[in-house]
């Protein structure tokens, strides 16, 4: 039986550091641990909270109730077939260091998504993407027992209904189940993803004309480095908001009036907008209030800069939104999952 300890300082165990409490926290090392912790009369009279990287949730308070740390470990070839590979991954392994291991093996598929926050669990979670890659492009299945029956339950890609930023995780399904692996398909012979966004440009500037799959990768963790903060350093969840997709119609008429306005077009006829650049054109890239912060180099991101609250967070992302739609007639999302 996991070890289950009372009134834990969550600061750790977000990426946000918010030092908040919960009433009970526990560890799972293994699919045991979790289905032994079924039978624990704790477990089962307490709202439960996921946690692994803890690098996609916004905690505003205290959590009445138990958290359950996914810690699980392991990383192994389960199929190779010509040069296409099978690779099974634990929940709990580091995303970062899993595409280091993928990259070490000389397997492409995983290079544009390096340096993302986070564990390998959360990634389906999330459908997590960079640079012109998602995880769904990826992705094979995951299992996942229940959180109630601890019934094993296998998702193909299917019945996991990836969306942006999205899957049967954060809505139809959400708290239901606890992934304790997730399987990718990745190739010995790499097709490279070099034309989003800075990836070349950066090739260039290190020198590099006949790319691998480590110098995507390298390229990537410099752009990230040079844009995004280090939670380490300066609390933060990586991109705050999603990116708004609207009707074509409406794209057509705000970029009459803004012509620098960043659109990409979809296959349903709508178009992406740049998040980052509508609240950067709200002049809010640097904002401050109470401690919380609109990151000054990237405005998609919120910081903790001053020892600021969740709620100060929450708040000035609220802030966010409420100018932008102002301005632009624009919805923006969070991505980041409020607690």
């Amino acid at each position: 039986m996991p070890a289950i300890k009372e009134h834990i300082s969550l600061k750790p165990f977000n990426t946000f550091g918010m030092e908040v409490y919960c009433d009970y926290f526990t560890e799972i090392t293994s699919e045991t641990d979790f289905i032994e912790l079924l039978e624990n009369g704790i477990y089962q009279t307490q709202r439960h909270l996921i946690l692994g990287g803890g690098s996609n949730v916004l905690l505003t308070r205290d959590f009445k109730g138990m958290v359950i740390r996914n810690t699980i470990k392991g990383i192994e070839i389960v199929k190779k077939e010509d040069s296409t590979v099978h690779v099974k991954a634990a929940a709990g392994e580091v995303w970062h260091d899993f595409v280091m291991w993928t990259i070490a093996k000389g397997l492409g598929g995983l290079e544009n998504l390096s340096l993302i926050p986070g564990c390998v669990g959360a990634s389906p979670m999330q459908n997590i993407g960079a640079y012109g890659v998602e995880i769904k492009d990826v992705f094979v299945s995951l299992e996942a027992l229940h959180m109630v029956t601890g019934e094993k339950r296998v998702f193909n890609r299917e019945a996991c209904e990836f969306g942006y930023r999205e899957s049967v995780f954060k809505r139809k399904f959400k708290d239901q189940y606890f992934i304790t692996s997730v399987t990718f398909e990745l190739s010995e012979r790499h097709q490279l993803s070099t034309t989003y966004g800075a990836i070349q440009n950066e090739l260039q500037a290190m020198g590099i004309t006949s790319p691998g799959i480590r110098d995507v990768s390298d390229a990537v963790i410099r752009i990230r480095r040079s844009k995004l903060p280090d939670p380490a350093e300066m609390g933060n969840a990586g991109s705050f908001f999603k990116n708004p997709e609207v009707p074509a119609d409406q794209y057509t008429s705000l970029k009459t009036h803004y012509p620098d306005l960043v659109g990409y077009p979809l296959e349903n006829g709508h178009y992406k907008l740049a998040a980052g650049w509508l609240i950067e054109q709200c002049g809010l890239k640097g904002h401050l209030h109470n401690g919380a912060a609109v990151h000054d180099k990237q405005a998609l991101v919120l910081v903790n800069k001053a020892g600021c609250s969740g709620q100060d967070v929450f708040d000035l992302s609220t802030h966010v939104l409420k100018t932008v739609h102002e301005k632009f007639g624009v919805e923006l999302e969070r991505e980041v999952n409020i607690i």
